[in-house]
């Protein structure tokens, strides 16, 4: 049955359609509805339903979201607007630069390295924010077209580095290297690399030719300023560093300052001009059928993602609470999203980190009783009304 929540824990409901009323600048739109099937409307183009499930018990919190509303689009955030770090996701949010329009409604997004170290918080998988590809793909990836329309598929990657001598070697992007591979370094991944050794190339930009920042399906060039053998080499606003590990194949080329190397950010499918793109996995559901092999055992707070023809879902089951919630299973999860109506469907990073935000409240229960501090979210914008010309 779907209703609005009279649970005390819901209390701040009302505040949370007021938040939403002022960002949109509307009044007088709420309407209450409590039949089994309807999804009450927040404001108009998006609705948000509260379930409760006694039997088992489940608690879930789902957005929808209407498609055909032109000023909606998705966000990606990044924690601290860089690789290294966390952040809760309504510190994120708060951080998007109003140029951006207004955040409506969130969820949080990519799993991630949650360990403390040098390297915590780096996404496991795919991410573009704003355009700006900063993290390479990992297992699936759920992406937003420059037209906004939604795709989860895995993504293939086929980075190249090119050298004056023909030479070519693949390298992964903004990651912990290791001792056999190449790693590029960008200014958004954090002030240096992190590395305990290796050969190190600070690069810059070339008199002609794209620079920062990386894009999907780009190619540059880039001229080598200096070479480093110590590790942790700082990475400069305007600069780049290809980390090179002891135990790639001596068949490397030659690196000489002032020499140019080529690169290429090819992707299989391309991502060329995708303005938001992030990680995920499982797929949930594909053409409306949910996939086999999905775990049946593991119940967790779970993360999902989905859509059809008309709608966005963002959806957050609590679990890990005796008496709330106990979660979900994979299966569990895709069914219910197939119940929304979704045809797609993906799983995002579950556990303390299922986090769902709308009109300035957290709308669910996190499992560690307090928002965690997360890699990236996913967020519903409103785009900003353009300035009349004068």
């Amino acid at each position: 049955m779907f209703f609005f929540s009279a649970d005390p824990k819901h209390r701040h409901l009302p505040q949370i359609l007021s938040g939403l009323l002022a960002l949109l600048g509307l009044t007088g739109c709420l309407r209450a509805q409590t039949t089994a099937t309807a999804w009450p409307e927040v404001v108009p183009g998006i609705e948000y339903i509260h379930q409760r499930i006694g039997s088992r018990p489940w608690s879930v919190h789902a957005v929808k979201i209407d498609r055909s509303v032109d000023s909606f689009y998705f966000l990606s955030t990044l924690a601290q607007g860089q690789i290294k770090g966390l952040a809760p996701l309504t510190r994120q949010i708060e951080s998007i630069p109003p140029s951006c329009g207004k955040p409506l409604a969130a969820i949080n997004a990519d799993f991630f390295r949650i360990q403390p170290g040098p390297y915590q918080g780096d996404p496991t998988g795919l991410q573009i924010v704003q355009g700006e590809l900063v993290s390479d793909p990992g297992d699936t990836s759920l992406w937003f077209d420059p037209n906004g329309h939604p795709h989860i598929a895995p993504v293939a990657r086929q980075f190249q580095c090119t050298a004056p001598d023909q030479k070519t070697f693949p390298f992964r992007l903004n990651q912990e290297r290791a001792e056999n591979a190449a790693v590029l370094f960008t200014p958004t991944f954090g002030p240096s690399t992190c590395t305990a050794a290796g050969t190190e190339l600070i690069l810059e930009k070339t008199p002609a030719g794209p620079w920062l920042p990386l894009r999907a399906g780009m190619q540059f060039q880039a001229q080598i300023r200096n070479i480093s053998q110590a590790g942790d080499t700082a990475i400069e606003p305007d600069t780049l560093v290809l980390s090179l590990g002891p135990g790639l194949p001596a068949s490397l080329p030659d690196f000489q300052p002032g020499m140019t190397l080529s690169f290429s950010l090819q992707t299989q499918p391309d991502l060329t001009g995708v303005p938001t793109a992030l990680g995920g996995h499982p797929i949930l559901l594909q053409n409306g059928k949910m996939p086999g092999g999905l775990d049946e055992k593991s119940r967790h707070p779970r993360s999902a993602f989905g859509w059809n023809d008309q709608f966005f879902f963002l959806v957050v089951v609590d679990g890990r609470q005796k008496g709330l919630s106990i979660g979900m299973t994979f299966p569990e999860l895709a069914r219910l999203m197939l119940q929304f109506g979704c045809n797609e469907a993906v799983n995002l990073d579950g556990g303390g980190s299922s986090t769902l935000w709308l009109g300035g409240k957290i709308l669910n229960s996190p499992s560690d009783g307090r928002q965690r501090s997360i890699a990236n979210g996913l967020i519903l914008m409103q785009k900003v009304n353009p300035t009349p010309e004068q």
